[in-house]
Formats: C-alpha cells, structure tokens, sequence
C-alpha cells in the first residue's frame, strides 16, 4: 500500500484505480438531468487543481480544518480531496437546522470545537445557509477560483504536516466526521489514515465483490456510511461507483432498482425506513412498472442507522428474487457508528436466522477483520432497561481494535468518557452475543422512559406504532422520548409524530390521537402525552434519522408551542361540538362503571367510543359484568352481551332489554368479532380447549389494521347444548366463517386445541377451491388424542383453573390426586377448588359455582371430541408458535418441538415454518408475552403475504 513517509495516507488509494478506465458516475438533482462520468485519474487531477487555488488563498496555515459544505455528492468528494491534497484536514458539513436559533448555536460551536475552520461552499449556499453566520470564516469557491487569487503562498501536496493546536494534535488525522449531535452538540470523530485503511480492507473482506463491480450510494457524503462503505471501499477495490442524490431515489424507490440494474451494482447501501418504502411499492407495482429491471448482479445491500424489522427484510429479499437476486441473503443489517467508519460488524444470514428465530429486529452478525466486540455484565443500578426475556449474556457493548476511532477532536472529556481503563471503546448500547458470536442490540441507555420505576425503549414504542399503520401518521417520522409534566410524580411517554391529514380534519387529528394512545396504553399501561406536528417540522439526519434528543429540546425552548396551541384549540372545540356525553341513567352509570374499572376516572370518554380503544382487557371486561350485574340488580348478563356491545351506548341499549326483560334467550353465533376495522386480510382465531375467547383480547388491540373474528364454542349461555363431535363443531364453523367473510384469502389460527379446529377448517376452505395463505397453531402438535384421553372431566376442571389463575400446576396435580382418591363428585370438585381460589380472582373472573361447572361441561365436550382425533389430509403451509410445554407433554421447549409439533411437516404440503415465543402453554399471550408474541405473529403473517 501507499505510504508518505513510511506511514499510510489515504492519497494512496489513487494508486489503486489509477487505470484510467474505473471512476465515478455522478447525478445532479432531477430524475432527467445526465451524469456526469469522471474518471479517478480525472478525480485527482481536478482535485490536485483546486488543492493548488486553495492553497494560494492563503486564509489558514497548513495541517488546519475546512469544513466542506456542498449540496451535492461530487462537490463535497472533489473539495474532500482538494483539501487533503492541499494539506488540510476536511471535516464534511453536517445539514443545518432550520431555526435561526439553532443555526447560531451550531456555527458558535464549530467555530471553538473546529478551531476556526475554514468553511468552503458557494456563493449560493454561504447566502442561503449561512445568513446568519457571525462566527465562521466563509470562502465561497468563486473566490477561490477566481483569476485575482495571485497569492504565491503555496504547499507540497505530498507532506503529511504535524501541527499542533495547544494540546490538540493533528497528525494522522485524515479525515473529521461530525456527529449527528443526537445527544447534544456535535462532536467531531477523528479518521486516521490508518483506521480507514482497516476499515476498507475489513469490508472488502467481509463482503467480497467480483472483478469490475460497481457500488451505488445515494446518502449525502456528510455521513461516514458514504464517505467509508461506498467512496473509499470502491476506491479501494478499484471498482466504480455510482452516486445519486436522495432527493432522486427516496421518493421513487424503483428508480433506485432501475439504476442498481443499470449499472449492474453489486453493493449499495439502505437504512429501514428505505426499505420499508421499496417493500410498500414493490407490493403495488405492475408487470409494467418493474419491466426491465434485473438484479441478477446484486449481491448486498448493506443496511444501519436504525433497527431493521425482520418481516421488512424478508419481504423485500422476497420480492428482490423475482428480480433477479440469488442471493437469499441480500440484505445486510450491521452495527457501525461514526467513530468505526461506518459498518463493522454486518449480518450475513438475515432474514434466514432471523425469521427462524421469530424475531422482530434483525440481529447484525459479527465482526469484521480489524474489530472485536465484547459484552460486558452491567451493575443492576445502571440505566440500562434489561427485559425478562433478553439474554442472560446481556450488557454493555464495547468494541476495540484498528478499525476504532482513537479518540474525539479537542474533547478530551468525552474522549476520556468514552474508553474504559483497558482501552474498550464504550458503544453505549445494550446488546447480547450469542454462542455464534452474532450480535443483537437491545437498547441505549440513555434513551430510557423511567414509568413508575419500570424502563421502556423508546424504539419499541415507535415500531409499534409504525406497524399499525395508522392513518394520519407519517410513516418514518414518530419519535417518542421521557417527559415529565409539572407536578406529576413519574415520567410520562410523550409521542410526536408528524400527520398526513389536513391541518383542520379533526375527525382524522381525533382517530389518529386515540390510536397512538390505545398502542402505548398497551406497552406501557399509561397514557401518553401525543403531539402532531405539520409537515417539515421534523428534521431527519442524512439516514432518514430523528434525532429525540433534538426534538425534545425543540420542544422544550416553545419551537412547537403554535401546533400544541393548534391541536388543542381544535380538539376542544371539536370534543364541545359532537361529544357524545351519556344521556340516560343507564349510560351514565355505565360510564362511572367504566371508568373506574380502567382507573380512568380523569377522562372525558364519548359514548360512541369502543372500549377496547381505551386498553380494556379480559379482566377488565369481567369486572366491567360483573359492575354492571351488581349496580344494576341483574343476575346474570351473558359475557357475550358485554363482548359484542363494545360502546357505553350500545351495552346501554342492551342492559335496558336486559332490565325490561325483553332479550329472551341468547341467540347464539360462534363470531365474536373484536376488531371491526383495518384495511388488511382479516385474522381468525379459534378458543383453546377451555372454549372461551376472551385469552384473544390481549392480543386483539394490537391489530388495530386488521379485522379480528374470534369464533367461540357452543353451550355457555341458558339452553345451549355443547357440540356433540367434530363435523358438528366443523359445519358450524366453516358456516359461521362463510357468512362473515365470503371470499379469501383466509388467515386463520388456533390456541391449543384450536390449532386442530383452524387446521381441519383450512381443509374444508382448500377443498372448496378457497385460498388459505396462513394456518397458525399456538402450542399444539397435530396428534392429540393420548393428551385429550387424559383430561377426564376433572382433567378439564384442573385444565381451566391453572389456564384462569385460580390454582398453581403444581396444586392443580395434588387435587387431582386428591380428588380421584376420594372419589369426589363433579359438583364437590368445583367447591373444592373455588375454595382454594383467591376471592378477588373470582370475583375479577365472576366465578361461581354454577358458572364454572357449565364452562367445565362446555370444556369436557370439546376434549370428548378429541379423544379419537386423527389428523389427516394436508394443508398448504403451517405457522406453529410454540414455547415452554405442560409438564405431562415434554420436559423442555426443545424436546417439545423435535418429538412433537415436528409432526406437522407430515400434513403440511409446503413449508412449516417454528417460531419460539416467551411463556409457557398458559401464559404464552397473557399480558407479560403479548408485546412480543404479537410482533412474532405479525411477522409471521408478512412473511405469508398478509
């Protein structure tokens, strides 16, 4: 390699593509404009130029810092080397916020951490973006290439100078790189030679390219990902590469696939959000949109800056082979920051081991040559959010070695902060290594949201958000962060978001607001603070990033305040026009009852609201019957009533029958829908063994895209008779089901013993001629009858108090014993056990000793009907969800799923697809599971195309 006096020097990389024949293709602004080619012997020529006219500007002595500020790609690469050339160091100008205010701030601080830079651009971006400079010494390119710039000042371009400022010292540096200030002001990163020369040669390595590849990039060259994994790596390798502004390619992601087919890319670069887009518009495009677009060539698409969503991944890869691409494996998510040039620990098998994991984010692989990572245990005081379910090997991530930055410019203190004694660089990042050594990130621990002594991650909350789809929410521009309101004696979850209806919709400002709150209800059991902002007010870094540190202070210093003025001005006014206060007794009583079941009592419901959308669960709405039975001296209202009447208006219309005596007998209808909206296929879910659906509920609230019909067992209300075998539980299914959605493409699972209802029922459908694109089974194998011959009518008593709380597994299997060696009567086993039960439990459940005995009739039908279950036949595909097993079943979750649900590749004609989930065969979408259960499920569906 290359060497000025003995050492590495980045100038060397002309060395490697001095042919004549590779270079750069580079795009001006506008879908039309033509490229302009410039080969690298032309590069370092023009460059070698104006390195000659700065020089003789003579404005800053050799060794010292310009700071490049170009709105485009080429300018900002040729003034890079210009100043290299030229002997200073380039330091890439960072996008400037748009408060005046800011600004300021921003210039004061590059003027004392960048000692006095010498700021090169032009005249039309010094007027524009620097109007309110009066700090930076500005010199636009004009002057420099001016013919009266006669100065005789001039500098070897092949010196490599050792200057010194006070303590700050300057040599090896090649490069600074500016923080994107996420976490406050900006620091800047210092690039030696030598670390980007580690940095290359790792990529290079890692993933290796054939002979005359190109690399597109299409990121401005303030951030490292374009300078390092796209500029340098192709230089480096002697490659071509291709550069088009963002303002091209992100509003028409096939254009980017038309120009990786054109130019035949091999390696481009493409954060989430991206991707998330091109998955959008390859699920809407035509034949004709993507008519002549190959990607046989494509070999990677490096991906950071975010968390990357595994059902994102696998749809995009999915669509990018009907494309072309071989390589199953295109997408790469890695970790890399700034301070390690960008990517240095890359996936090389997402989405593949990701989709088998059941995983909601990508993991990022492991390390390239020239970094190594470790994970360091973390004291139990340390602000860091460590979940149940994350890995007992999690800590803190530190990384070392050639490719690692050595320290901050003139920061000494963060410097200092940012080594351990050893040496280790500290990432700040939770993260967890496993027995592969691939790395998967958990959390930050300064973005923690502190709730009553219980941590959550912002970023958790924000993807949640996101994947609901909710009308009236930007894609890609929500931000959550910690706010804490005068007075209030925890943090609070504040959510901005910036909305897509008209400033005075309010209906839309309403609908949206109540579902951010339901999804946050759901994670955090609190309602958040929401704030939608107009368009342009949120400011992304180069990758599409929200910085929440930048917003949260935007918010605090008022440059928010007229949209706070704005949305409440419109609520107010709309809540005082069609709220819909209870007007009866009846609906005021419901209300109160309502409310202070949820602990709401300090808001203002409408009566058409759906309950459901104010986070009530399945206990929530047991309580809500038996409030309701109780203040209104009615001894039994059917739980259906209550499921099926989701407003304070409607339950009101049907207690009024109730009370007068005019309902009669509950008609009963297997559908018990809890989600009416969504604009996606709807999901059906069939009852576990025990026959009721209200487990689902949980898990309902967090589809507020997609329809959810639930379908219930027979014989729990007055007259009905439980189903007398399977074709009988079947013909009503299958007709129930019919009724409700004619046509497919169906999405059906089963809890338990659902899964075998779900799996016969996607044969009836198949046979039918129907499309079923996703049959799910939570916990079941397809053999069940051993396990049904063993659940007696006691078995199915002991089966639903362990399911409902009431009893422990263990107690449940000492009663047993008890209640066979006593020969206890069925009504005398239901005493025993409700004496053993917590009182508040039943009372939260509204157990009785006739309502559990018809549940357990209702439950010992349904095993009848399994006892001499054989599966047979076969369906297209089959999703199984399993975790921790019932004891009598297997020892351990992995013994469970090779000697048991492996069964189902027997009745399943394409793939059978496993995803471990949290929890045990009872607790699995209880409310401890549920946030990850659902996000499994979720990419579980995509992954079938729904």
């Amino acid at each position: 390699m290359g060497s000025i006096e003995g050492e590495l020097h980045i100038l060397s990389l002309f060395d490697n593509c001095s042919d004549g024949e590779s270079g750069m293709m580079c795009y001006p602004a506008g879908d039309q404009a033509k490229p302009l080619w410039l080969s690298y012997r032309d590069l370092q020529t023009l460059a070698g130029h104006k390195a000659s006219m700065l020089r003789l500007c003579n404005m800053s002595p050799p060794g010292s810092i310009t700071l490049i500020h170009f709105d485009t790609q080429l300018n900002n690469i040729i003034w890079f080397w210009a100043s290299i050339m030229a002997c200073y160091i380039p330091c890439l100008s960072t996008p400037l916020v748009n408060s005046r205010e800011g600004r300021i701030s921003h210039f004061n601080h590059l003027k004392e951490l960048l000692l006095d830079p010498l700021v090169i651009t032009d005249e039309e971006l010094a007027k524009k973006d620097f109007m309110d400079n009066e700090s930076l010494r500005i010199v636009p390119v004009e002057t420099i290439e001016s013919p009266n710039n006669q100065s005789s000042s001039s500098t070897d371009t092949t010196s490599n100078p050792r200057v010194s400022f006070g303590t700050t010292s300057l040599h090896g540096i090649a490069a600074l790189m500016l923080t994107s200030g996420s976490t406050g002001n900006a620091k800047a990163v210092t690039l030696s030679h030598e670390q980007i020369f580690a940095s290359v040669q790792g990529k290079a390595a890692w993933a290796p390219s054939p002979k005359r590849s190109t690399f597109l990039n299409w990121v401005a060259m303030d951030h490292v990902a374009s300078l390092t994994e796209i500029h340098l790596s192709a230089m480096f390798c002697g490659f071509d590469q291709v550069h088009v502004p963002a303002a091209n390619i992100v509003p028409k992601p096939l254009y980017f696939l038309r120009l990786l087919s054109k130019y035949r890319v091999v390696k481009t670069f493409a954060p989430q959000f991206f991707l998330a887009k091109l998955q959008k518009e390859l699920e809407t495009a035509s034949p004709a949109d993507l008519e002549g677009i190959d990607l046989q060539h494509l070999l990677y698409i490096i991906s950071g800056g975010e968390a990357n969503q595994v059902q994102t991944c696998f749809r995009v890869a999915e669509q990018l082979a009907n494309l072309g691409v071989t390589n199953k494996n295109v997408i790469m998510p890695g970790f890399g920051m700034t301070e390690t040039c960008a990517g240095s620990i890359y996936s090389r098998s997402c989405p593949e081991c990701d989709v088998q994991a059941g995983a909601e984010f990508a993991g990022l692989g492991d390390c390239v040559p020239g970094i190594q990572m470790r994970v360091l245990p973390i004291s139990s005081d340390a602000d860091y959010l460590i979940e149940e379910s994350a890995p007992t090997n999690t800590g803190s991530l530190e990384l070392r070695g050639p490719i690692v930055f050595q320290g901050y410019f003139n920061n000494e203190e963060a410097t200092r902060e940012a080594f351990t004694d050893d040496g280790w660089f500290k990432t700040g990042d939770l993260a967890s290594i496993d027995d592969n050594g691939h790395l998967r990130l958990i959390g930050r621990s300064k973005d923690l949201i502190n709730i009553n002594g219980v941590k959550y991650i912002p970023h958790e909350i924000e993807t949640a958000i996101e994947q609901s789809r909710i009308p009236g929410v930007a894609p890609h521009f929500i931000a959550c962060f910690a706010h804490r309101s005068q007075g209030s004696p925890t943090e609070e979850v504040f959510v901005v978001y910036q909305h897509e209806y008209e400033p005075n919709d309010v209906a839309s400002r309403l609908q949206t607001l109540h579902s951010v709150v339901r999804i946050v209800l759901l994670f955090t059991g609190t309602r958040p603070c929401v704030l939608p902002l107009a368009p342009g007010q949120l400011e992304k870094s180069t990758l599409g990033k929200l910085s929440r540190t930048k917003i949260q202070k935007s918010l605090y210093q008022g440059q928010y305040r007229d949209q706070e003025e704005l949305n409440s001005q419109l609520i107010e006014a709309h809540q005082k026009a069609n709220f819909q206060a209870p007007q009866t007794e009846i609906e005021k009583t419901l209300m109160r009852l309502l409310l202070t079941t949820l602990g709401l009592e300090d808001i203002q419901i409408s009566i058409d609201t759906p309950t459901l959308d104010a986070g009530m669960s399945s206990v929530d709405l047991i309580r809500l019957k038996v409030a309701c039975e109780r203040e209104f001296g009615i001894p039994e209202i059917p739980m259906i009533t209550v499921m099926t009447n989701i407003t304070i208006q409607s339950l009101g219309v049907a207690i009024k029958k109730l009370l007068q005596s005019e309902s009669g007998p509950v008609q009963y209808d297997p559908v018990v829908t809890l989600q009416y909206a969504g604009a996606q296929a709807p999901l059906w879910l069939i009852h576990p063994g025990i026959g009721e659906i209200l487990v689902f509920l949980g898990l309902v609230q967090y589809f507020p895209d997609r329809p959810i019909h639930t379908l219930r067992a027979r014989g729990f209300n007055a007259g009905e008779e439980p189903f007398r075998d399977l074709d009988d539980v079947l013909q009503c299914y299958y007709a129930a089901l019919k009724e409700k959605q004619p046509h497919g493409p169906y999405a059906i699972a089963g809890y338990s013993y659902g899964s075998m209802v779900a799996f016969e029922i996607a044969k009836l459908l198949e046979a039918n001629g129907d499309t079923v694109q996703f049959v799910g089974s939570f916990n079941l194998p397809p053999h069940i009858k051993t396990r049904m011959q063993q659940l007696d009518w006691t078995g199915g008593l002991m089966h639903i108090a362990h399911f409902c709380g009431l009893i422990t597994e263990e107690r449940s299997e000492e009663l047993t014993l008890e209640i066979k060696a006593d020969n206890v009567e069925g009504s005398d086993q239901v005493a025993m056990v409700l004496s053993e039960s917590d009182p508040e439990r039943l009372v939260d459940l509204a157990l009785t000793q006739e309502s559990l005995t018809t549940w357990v009739n209702v439950s010992f039908a349904l095993q009848n009907i399994g006892w001499e279950y054989e599966p047979s036949g076969s369906v297209s595909g089959m999703d199984i969800f399993y975790c921790q097993p019932l004891k009598v079943v297997a020892k351990t979750r992995e013994e469970y799923r090779n000697t048991k649900l492996n069964h189902w590749v027997d009745f399943a004609r394409n793939e059978v697809r496993y995803h471990e989930v949290g929890g045990e065969h009872y607790t699995m979408i209880g409310p401890d599971y549920v946030p990850k259960f659902q996000q499994t499920l979720k990419n579980a569906l995509a992954a079938r195309g729904l």
